[in-house]
C-alpha cells in the first residue's frame, strides 16, 4: 500500500458536481493498493499515519500528530499511485489491485484509521471520478509505502 499524505488547512471531494466530503485542518490521504497488499499492510500504514508528527507545536516545530491536534482525515483511493513508468510514456497500472482486493482493503484501512483517530474519517467514493481540492499547509507532503517498512 502506498499513501501520499498532505497536511491541509482544508480538503474536499466533489462527485458529479456535488460536495461529497469535506474536512478542515488535518490530513488528506491518497491511498494506492496493489495486488500483494493485505490487512497487515493496512494496519501498519494506519499506525504510521496516525503517529506522524507533522503538525507544529507551540515552538513552530513539527512535533504533533493528528490525534494531538484533534484534526480530521480525508481518505481517497487512487490506483495511479502504483503507476509503472519505466517503458514508454503511457503509465501501466498492472500492479494496482483489482476491485475484489482493493475495496475490502480500502474499507479496512479507513475503519482502522477511524478507530485509531477515535473519530470517523471522511472518504471519497471508490472508483468514482472525483474532483479533489486541497489547501496544503506548509506545503507538507509525505510518501509512505508499506513495502518499505525497514
Amino acid at each position: 500500500m502506498r499513501v501520499v499524505i498532505q497536511r491541509v488547512n482544508e480538503a474536499s471531494v466533489k462527485i458529479d458536481g456535488l460536495n461529497t466530503s469535506k474536512i478542515g485542518v488535518g490530513l488528506m490521504v491518497l491511498l494506492g493498493i496493489e495486488e500483494l497488499d493485505n490487512q497487515e499492510d493496512s494496519e501498519w500504514l494506519a499506525g504510521k499515519l496516525i503517529g506522524l508528527r507533522i503538525f507544529d507545536d507551540e515552538n513552530g516545530v513539527m512535533n504533533r500528530s493528528i490525534t494531538e491536534i484533534k484534526g480530521e482525515v480525508l481518505i481517497v483511493s487512487q490506483f495511479t499511485l502504483h503507476a509503472m513508468t519505466k517503458k514508454g510514456n503511457r503509465p501501466s497500472y498492472i500492479k494496482a489491485a483489482k476491485h475484489e482486493i482493493a475495496i475490502p482493503l480500502y474499507e479496512h484501512f479507513c475503519k482502522t484509521v477511524s478507530e485509531k483517530l477515535c473519530k470517523q474519517v471522511k472518504t471519497g467514493i471508490f472508483a468514482a471520478d472525483m474532483i479533489v481540492t486541497i489547501v496544503n499547509n506548509g506545503p507538507v507532503t509525505i510518501l509512505i509505502d508499506s513495502k518499505n517498512k525497514e
